[in-house]
């Protein structure tokens, strides 16, 4: 039975975040997008993905994706064949981060998702990549399938991460560190600290994208993802 891929979307993101590895990694691998909008806590949100996913899976999560990754190990570590962090941290928020996501989220109860938007969109993606309008679109696409009590609820849960950090040294599985070389939201020095501290890890850095690496160079990411499934 080919070992089924659980790919967890980040913050306001749906499984569109995922299309053009979906597009490449679907032969040979059943693949699951887990549901990341109904819950509050990203423990919950960890738990409804273990009940939703089979007996044991790779998995992949981005951003908030790799926060509820993270909790899933700690929950069920023998649940996970293989782990992949993209562009994403082990540490709790900042105060500082915390501050900014309450100022988000009275954006978001006063129902202004394009003005979130354009908030983040510079952070978001490498400066080269700041003209896309598509890619643009596509984000903004997210966060509207998103919705704003949901995207209130991301922001919650991951104000109230825990520090996975201490988790890290037992993670003995094949692990992929990824991430965007202009990532200004968790940028390489993060990514870094993460794979000195697995054993089993190995650290993809991706030229010319920020924090939207699947989106902003799927094909390099889908190279590395490869590599971490054990195929060519």
């Amino acid at each position: 039975m080919p070992e089924t891929l659980v790919l967890v979307p980040g913050l306001a993101c749906t499984a569109r975040l995922f299309e053009p590895q979906i597009a490449v990694l679907f032969e040979g691998h059943p693949i699951v997008v887990a549901d990341q909008r109904q819950d509050d806590s990203i423990p919950a949100m960890a738990a409804r993905l273990l009940r939703e996913a089979p007996e044991r899976f790779a998995l992949a999560g981005l951003s908030m994706g790799g926060y509820v990754a993270l909790e899933v190990i700690r929950q069920a570590p023998e649940r996970v064949s293989r782990l992949a962090l993209l562009d994403t941290s082990a540490r709790p928020d900042t105060a500082e981060a915390s501050q900014d996501r309450e100022r988000l989220i009275a954006l978001a109860e006063a129902g202004r998702l394009e003005d979130i938007h354009d908030r983040l969109w510079p952070r978001l993606v490498h400066p080269d990549h700041r003209d896309s309008q598509t890619l643009r679109n596509t984000l903004l696409g997210m966060m509207r399938e998103t919705g704003a009590a949901a995207y209130i609820r991301q922001q919650r849960a991951i104000m109230a991460r825990a520090d996975s950090r201490p988790t890290l040294p037992g993670i003995e599985i094949p692990t992929l560190i990824l991430v965007g070389e202009g990532d200004a939201i968790t940028p390489p020095d993060v990514a870094r600290e993460m794979a000195e501290m697995i054993e089993w890890a190995s650290l993809v850095v991706v030229p010319d994208s920020g924090h939207m690496s699947t989106l902003e160079q799927p094909d390099r990411v889908n190279q590395a993802l490869k590599l971490w499934l054990g195929r060519t």
